[in-house]
């Protein structure tokens, strides 16, 4: 029989776990130094179907050309499909940066307002990379729900859900507020690293005791 679920240690044992492995790709540029809300946004777009392995460089090459909606907007989009080479669909996220930077300047002034519905109205930027800029260039509490951290509460039996978004409804209801930024920072390099897809590392886990390991039929 498991435990009752302790949220806290759970996730106080995974801190000590990831340790070892590099920093989701988000919290990663910000510590390099790139932490406005702007930069965070951008980052986020061009991590969307790319691996941080990826997204971190481009994201390098990219800010060494713009880190302000008005640099950013100043390349035309050869030179920014260019700068984004290495990503997925790099032409598509070239029109989309360039569409958010425009409006940033013509709307707000060249000042992204840090506010959810705001974020989202943006095309191209969903609830995940909304909730991630802000958690992590201001310090809102906000959750993002990815793939890794759909998967991993799920299997834990923490929340019973398909698709991403009912994950991210259930989780804010569920999680107390300190807790919503540490939910992408932990959660994304587990399951990555640890609770991954497939083969997940179940015989070393640090929170195996709390895990339903639901779907779980083959792991290490």
């Amino acid at each position: 029989m498991k435990p009752d679920f302790d949220l806290s240690l759970v996730l106080s044992r995974i801190d000590e776990a990831i340790r070892p492995f590099p920093k989701a790709a988000m919290f990663d540029l910000a510590e390099r130094g790139y932490n406005t809300l702007f930069e965070q946004l951008i980052s986020c777009i061009v991590s969307i179907r790319t691996l941080d392995e990826t997204t971190i460089p481009v994201s390098l090459r990219l800010f060494e050309k713009a880190r302000t909606p008005e640099q950013l907007l100043a390349l035309d989009i050869p030179t920014l499909t260019s700068l984004l080479y290495g990503t997925t669909y790099p032409d598509q996220k070239a029109y989309t940066l360039h569409g958010i930077a425009e409006r940033i300047i013509h709307e707000f002034k060249g000042t992204l307002p840090a506010d959810f519905d705001t974020l989202t109205s943006l095309k191209g930027v969903g609830p995940k990379c909304a909730n991630l800029a802000l958690g992590v260039a201001t310090g809102q509490a906000a959750i993002s729900v990815d793939i890794h951290v759909h998967r991993v509460v799920n299997r834990w039996g923490y929340v019973s859900t398909k698709q991403p978004e009912q994950t991210l409804k259930v989780l804010e209801v569920q999680v107390p507020q300190a807790q919503w930024i540490n939910i992408n920072r932990l959660l994304m390099p587990f399951g990555k690293h640890i609770c991954t897809g497939t083969l997940p590392h179940c015989s070393t886990c640090p929170v195996l005791a709390y895990c339903e390991q639901v779907g779980v039929e083959r792991h290490r």
